[in-house]
């Protein structure tokens, strides 16, 4: 409120002075002056299947919406993955190290990229098939996906 009076204050004379949801602007195209966001949005509010197998035999069931990664899924449905995605998915780790089976990965819609595969050679246990779960992102046609967990993570930041 304050801000707001002191900006009256200084351009009640400007007769182009506009309000978009109570935000001040000069520009004539309110528009211009809406957020922008830099994260993925979820194409739809479909859903996803994604089960987690863990070393210890257990089977962690969760779903995602088509564009989330395999480390939203995992951080939205609070799933108890001891380290997984220490970066917050900023591929400067390898906690969030999953391998798929030979048909999931090759249904994959895009390759590894140069970083992510600096980030998978230092991960435990990686074959052919290993990709970071925060680079995997949710298409319809993954659903039911099936990821095996490695037994130990390694932090790459460390």
């Amino acid at each position: 409120m304050f801000y707001r009076n002191i900006l009256l204050t200084f351009l009640k004379s400007r007769s182009s002075l506009r309000t978009y949801n109570d935000v001040f602007t000069i520009f004539g195209n309110y528009r211009s002056v809406i957020p922008l966001s830099t994260t993925r949005l979820a194409l739809k509010d479909e859903k996803v299947k994604v089960i987690f197998n863990l070393v210890d035999g257990r089977k962690l069931e969760a779903e995602g919406k088509v564009g989330d990664s395999l480390l939203d899924v995992v951080v939205n449905n609070d799933l108890d993955i001891e380290g997984y995605g220490a970066c917050e998915g900023t591929v400067t780790c390898s906690t969030c190290h999953v391998v798929l089976k030979k048909e999931d990965y090759d249904r994959l819609p895009e390759e590894a990229a140069d970083e992510e595969r600096d980030m998978l050679d230092l991960a435990y246990g990686l074959t052919d098939t290993s990709r970071l779960g925060c680079q995997v992102i949710l298409t319809k046609e993954l659903d039911g996906l099936e990821v095996q967990v490695p037994e130990s993570v390694n932090d790459a930041r460390s």
